[in-house]
């Protein structure tokens, strides 16, 4: 083994220790009381109403805010290998960053305006 791989396979053993330890202790040392409220699934505090038979529909609003944040998502992964690639890009890269990010930005403006970031 070479001196690179003994420090990451270490470290990969230390937190999987420390997972398996700290399952096995939260079961030896953790509370057995369960109520109703314990029991019941985590519903971001609000109360689940019953859902039709054939599942029902979704708002479309929901789909387009996934998309937004997919696309808003993408725009900083873009970012993160320009800025680490930036001296090596040179002037180039800079002008083909900022006309990313002008593109991206009309985009914002034009959903801003039509009222697509309005939380209802």
């Amino acid at each position: 083994m070479n001196n690179v791989a003994l420090p990451i396979l270490t470290l990969g053993l230390l937190a999987g220790g420390f997972a398996i330890f700290s399952v096995v202790a939260a079961t030896f040392t953790g509370p057995k009381r369960y109520n109703r409220a314990k029991v019941d699934a985590y519903e971001c505090g609000i109360e689940p109403t019953p859902q039709p038979m054939g599942g029902g529909r979704f708002p479309v609003k929901y789909y387009l805010t996934a998309m937004l944040f997919i696309i808003f998502d993408i725009e900083i992964v873009f970012l993160y290998p320009w800025a680490v690639s930036f001296d090596a890009l040179g002037i180039f890269g800079l002008v083909e960053m900022l006309l990313f990010i002008v593109a991206v930005l009309v985009v914002y403006v034009y959903v801003w305006r039509r009222g697509g970031l309005e939380w209802d």
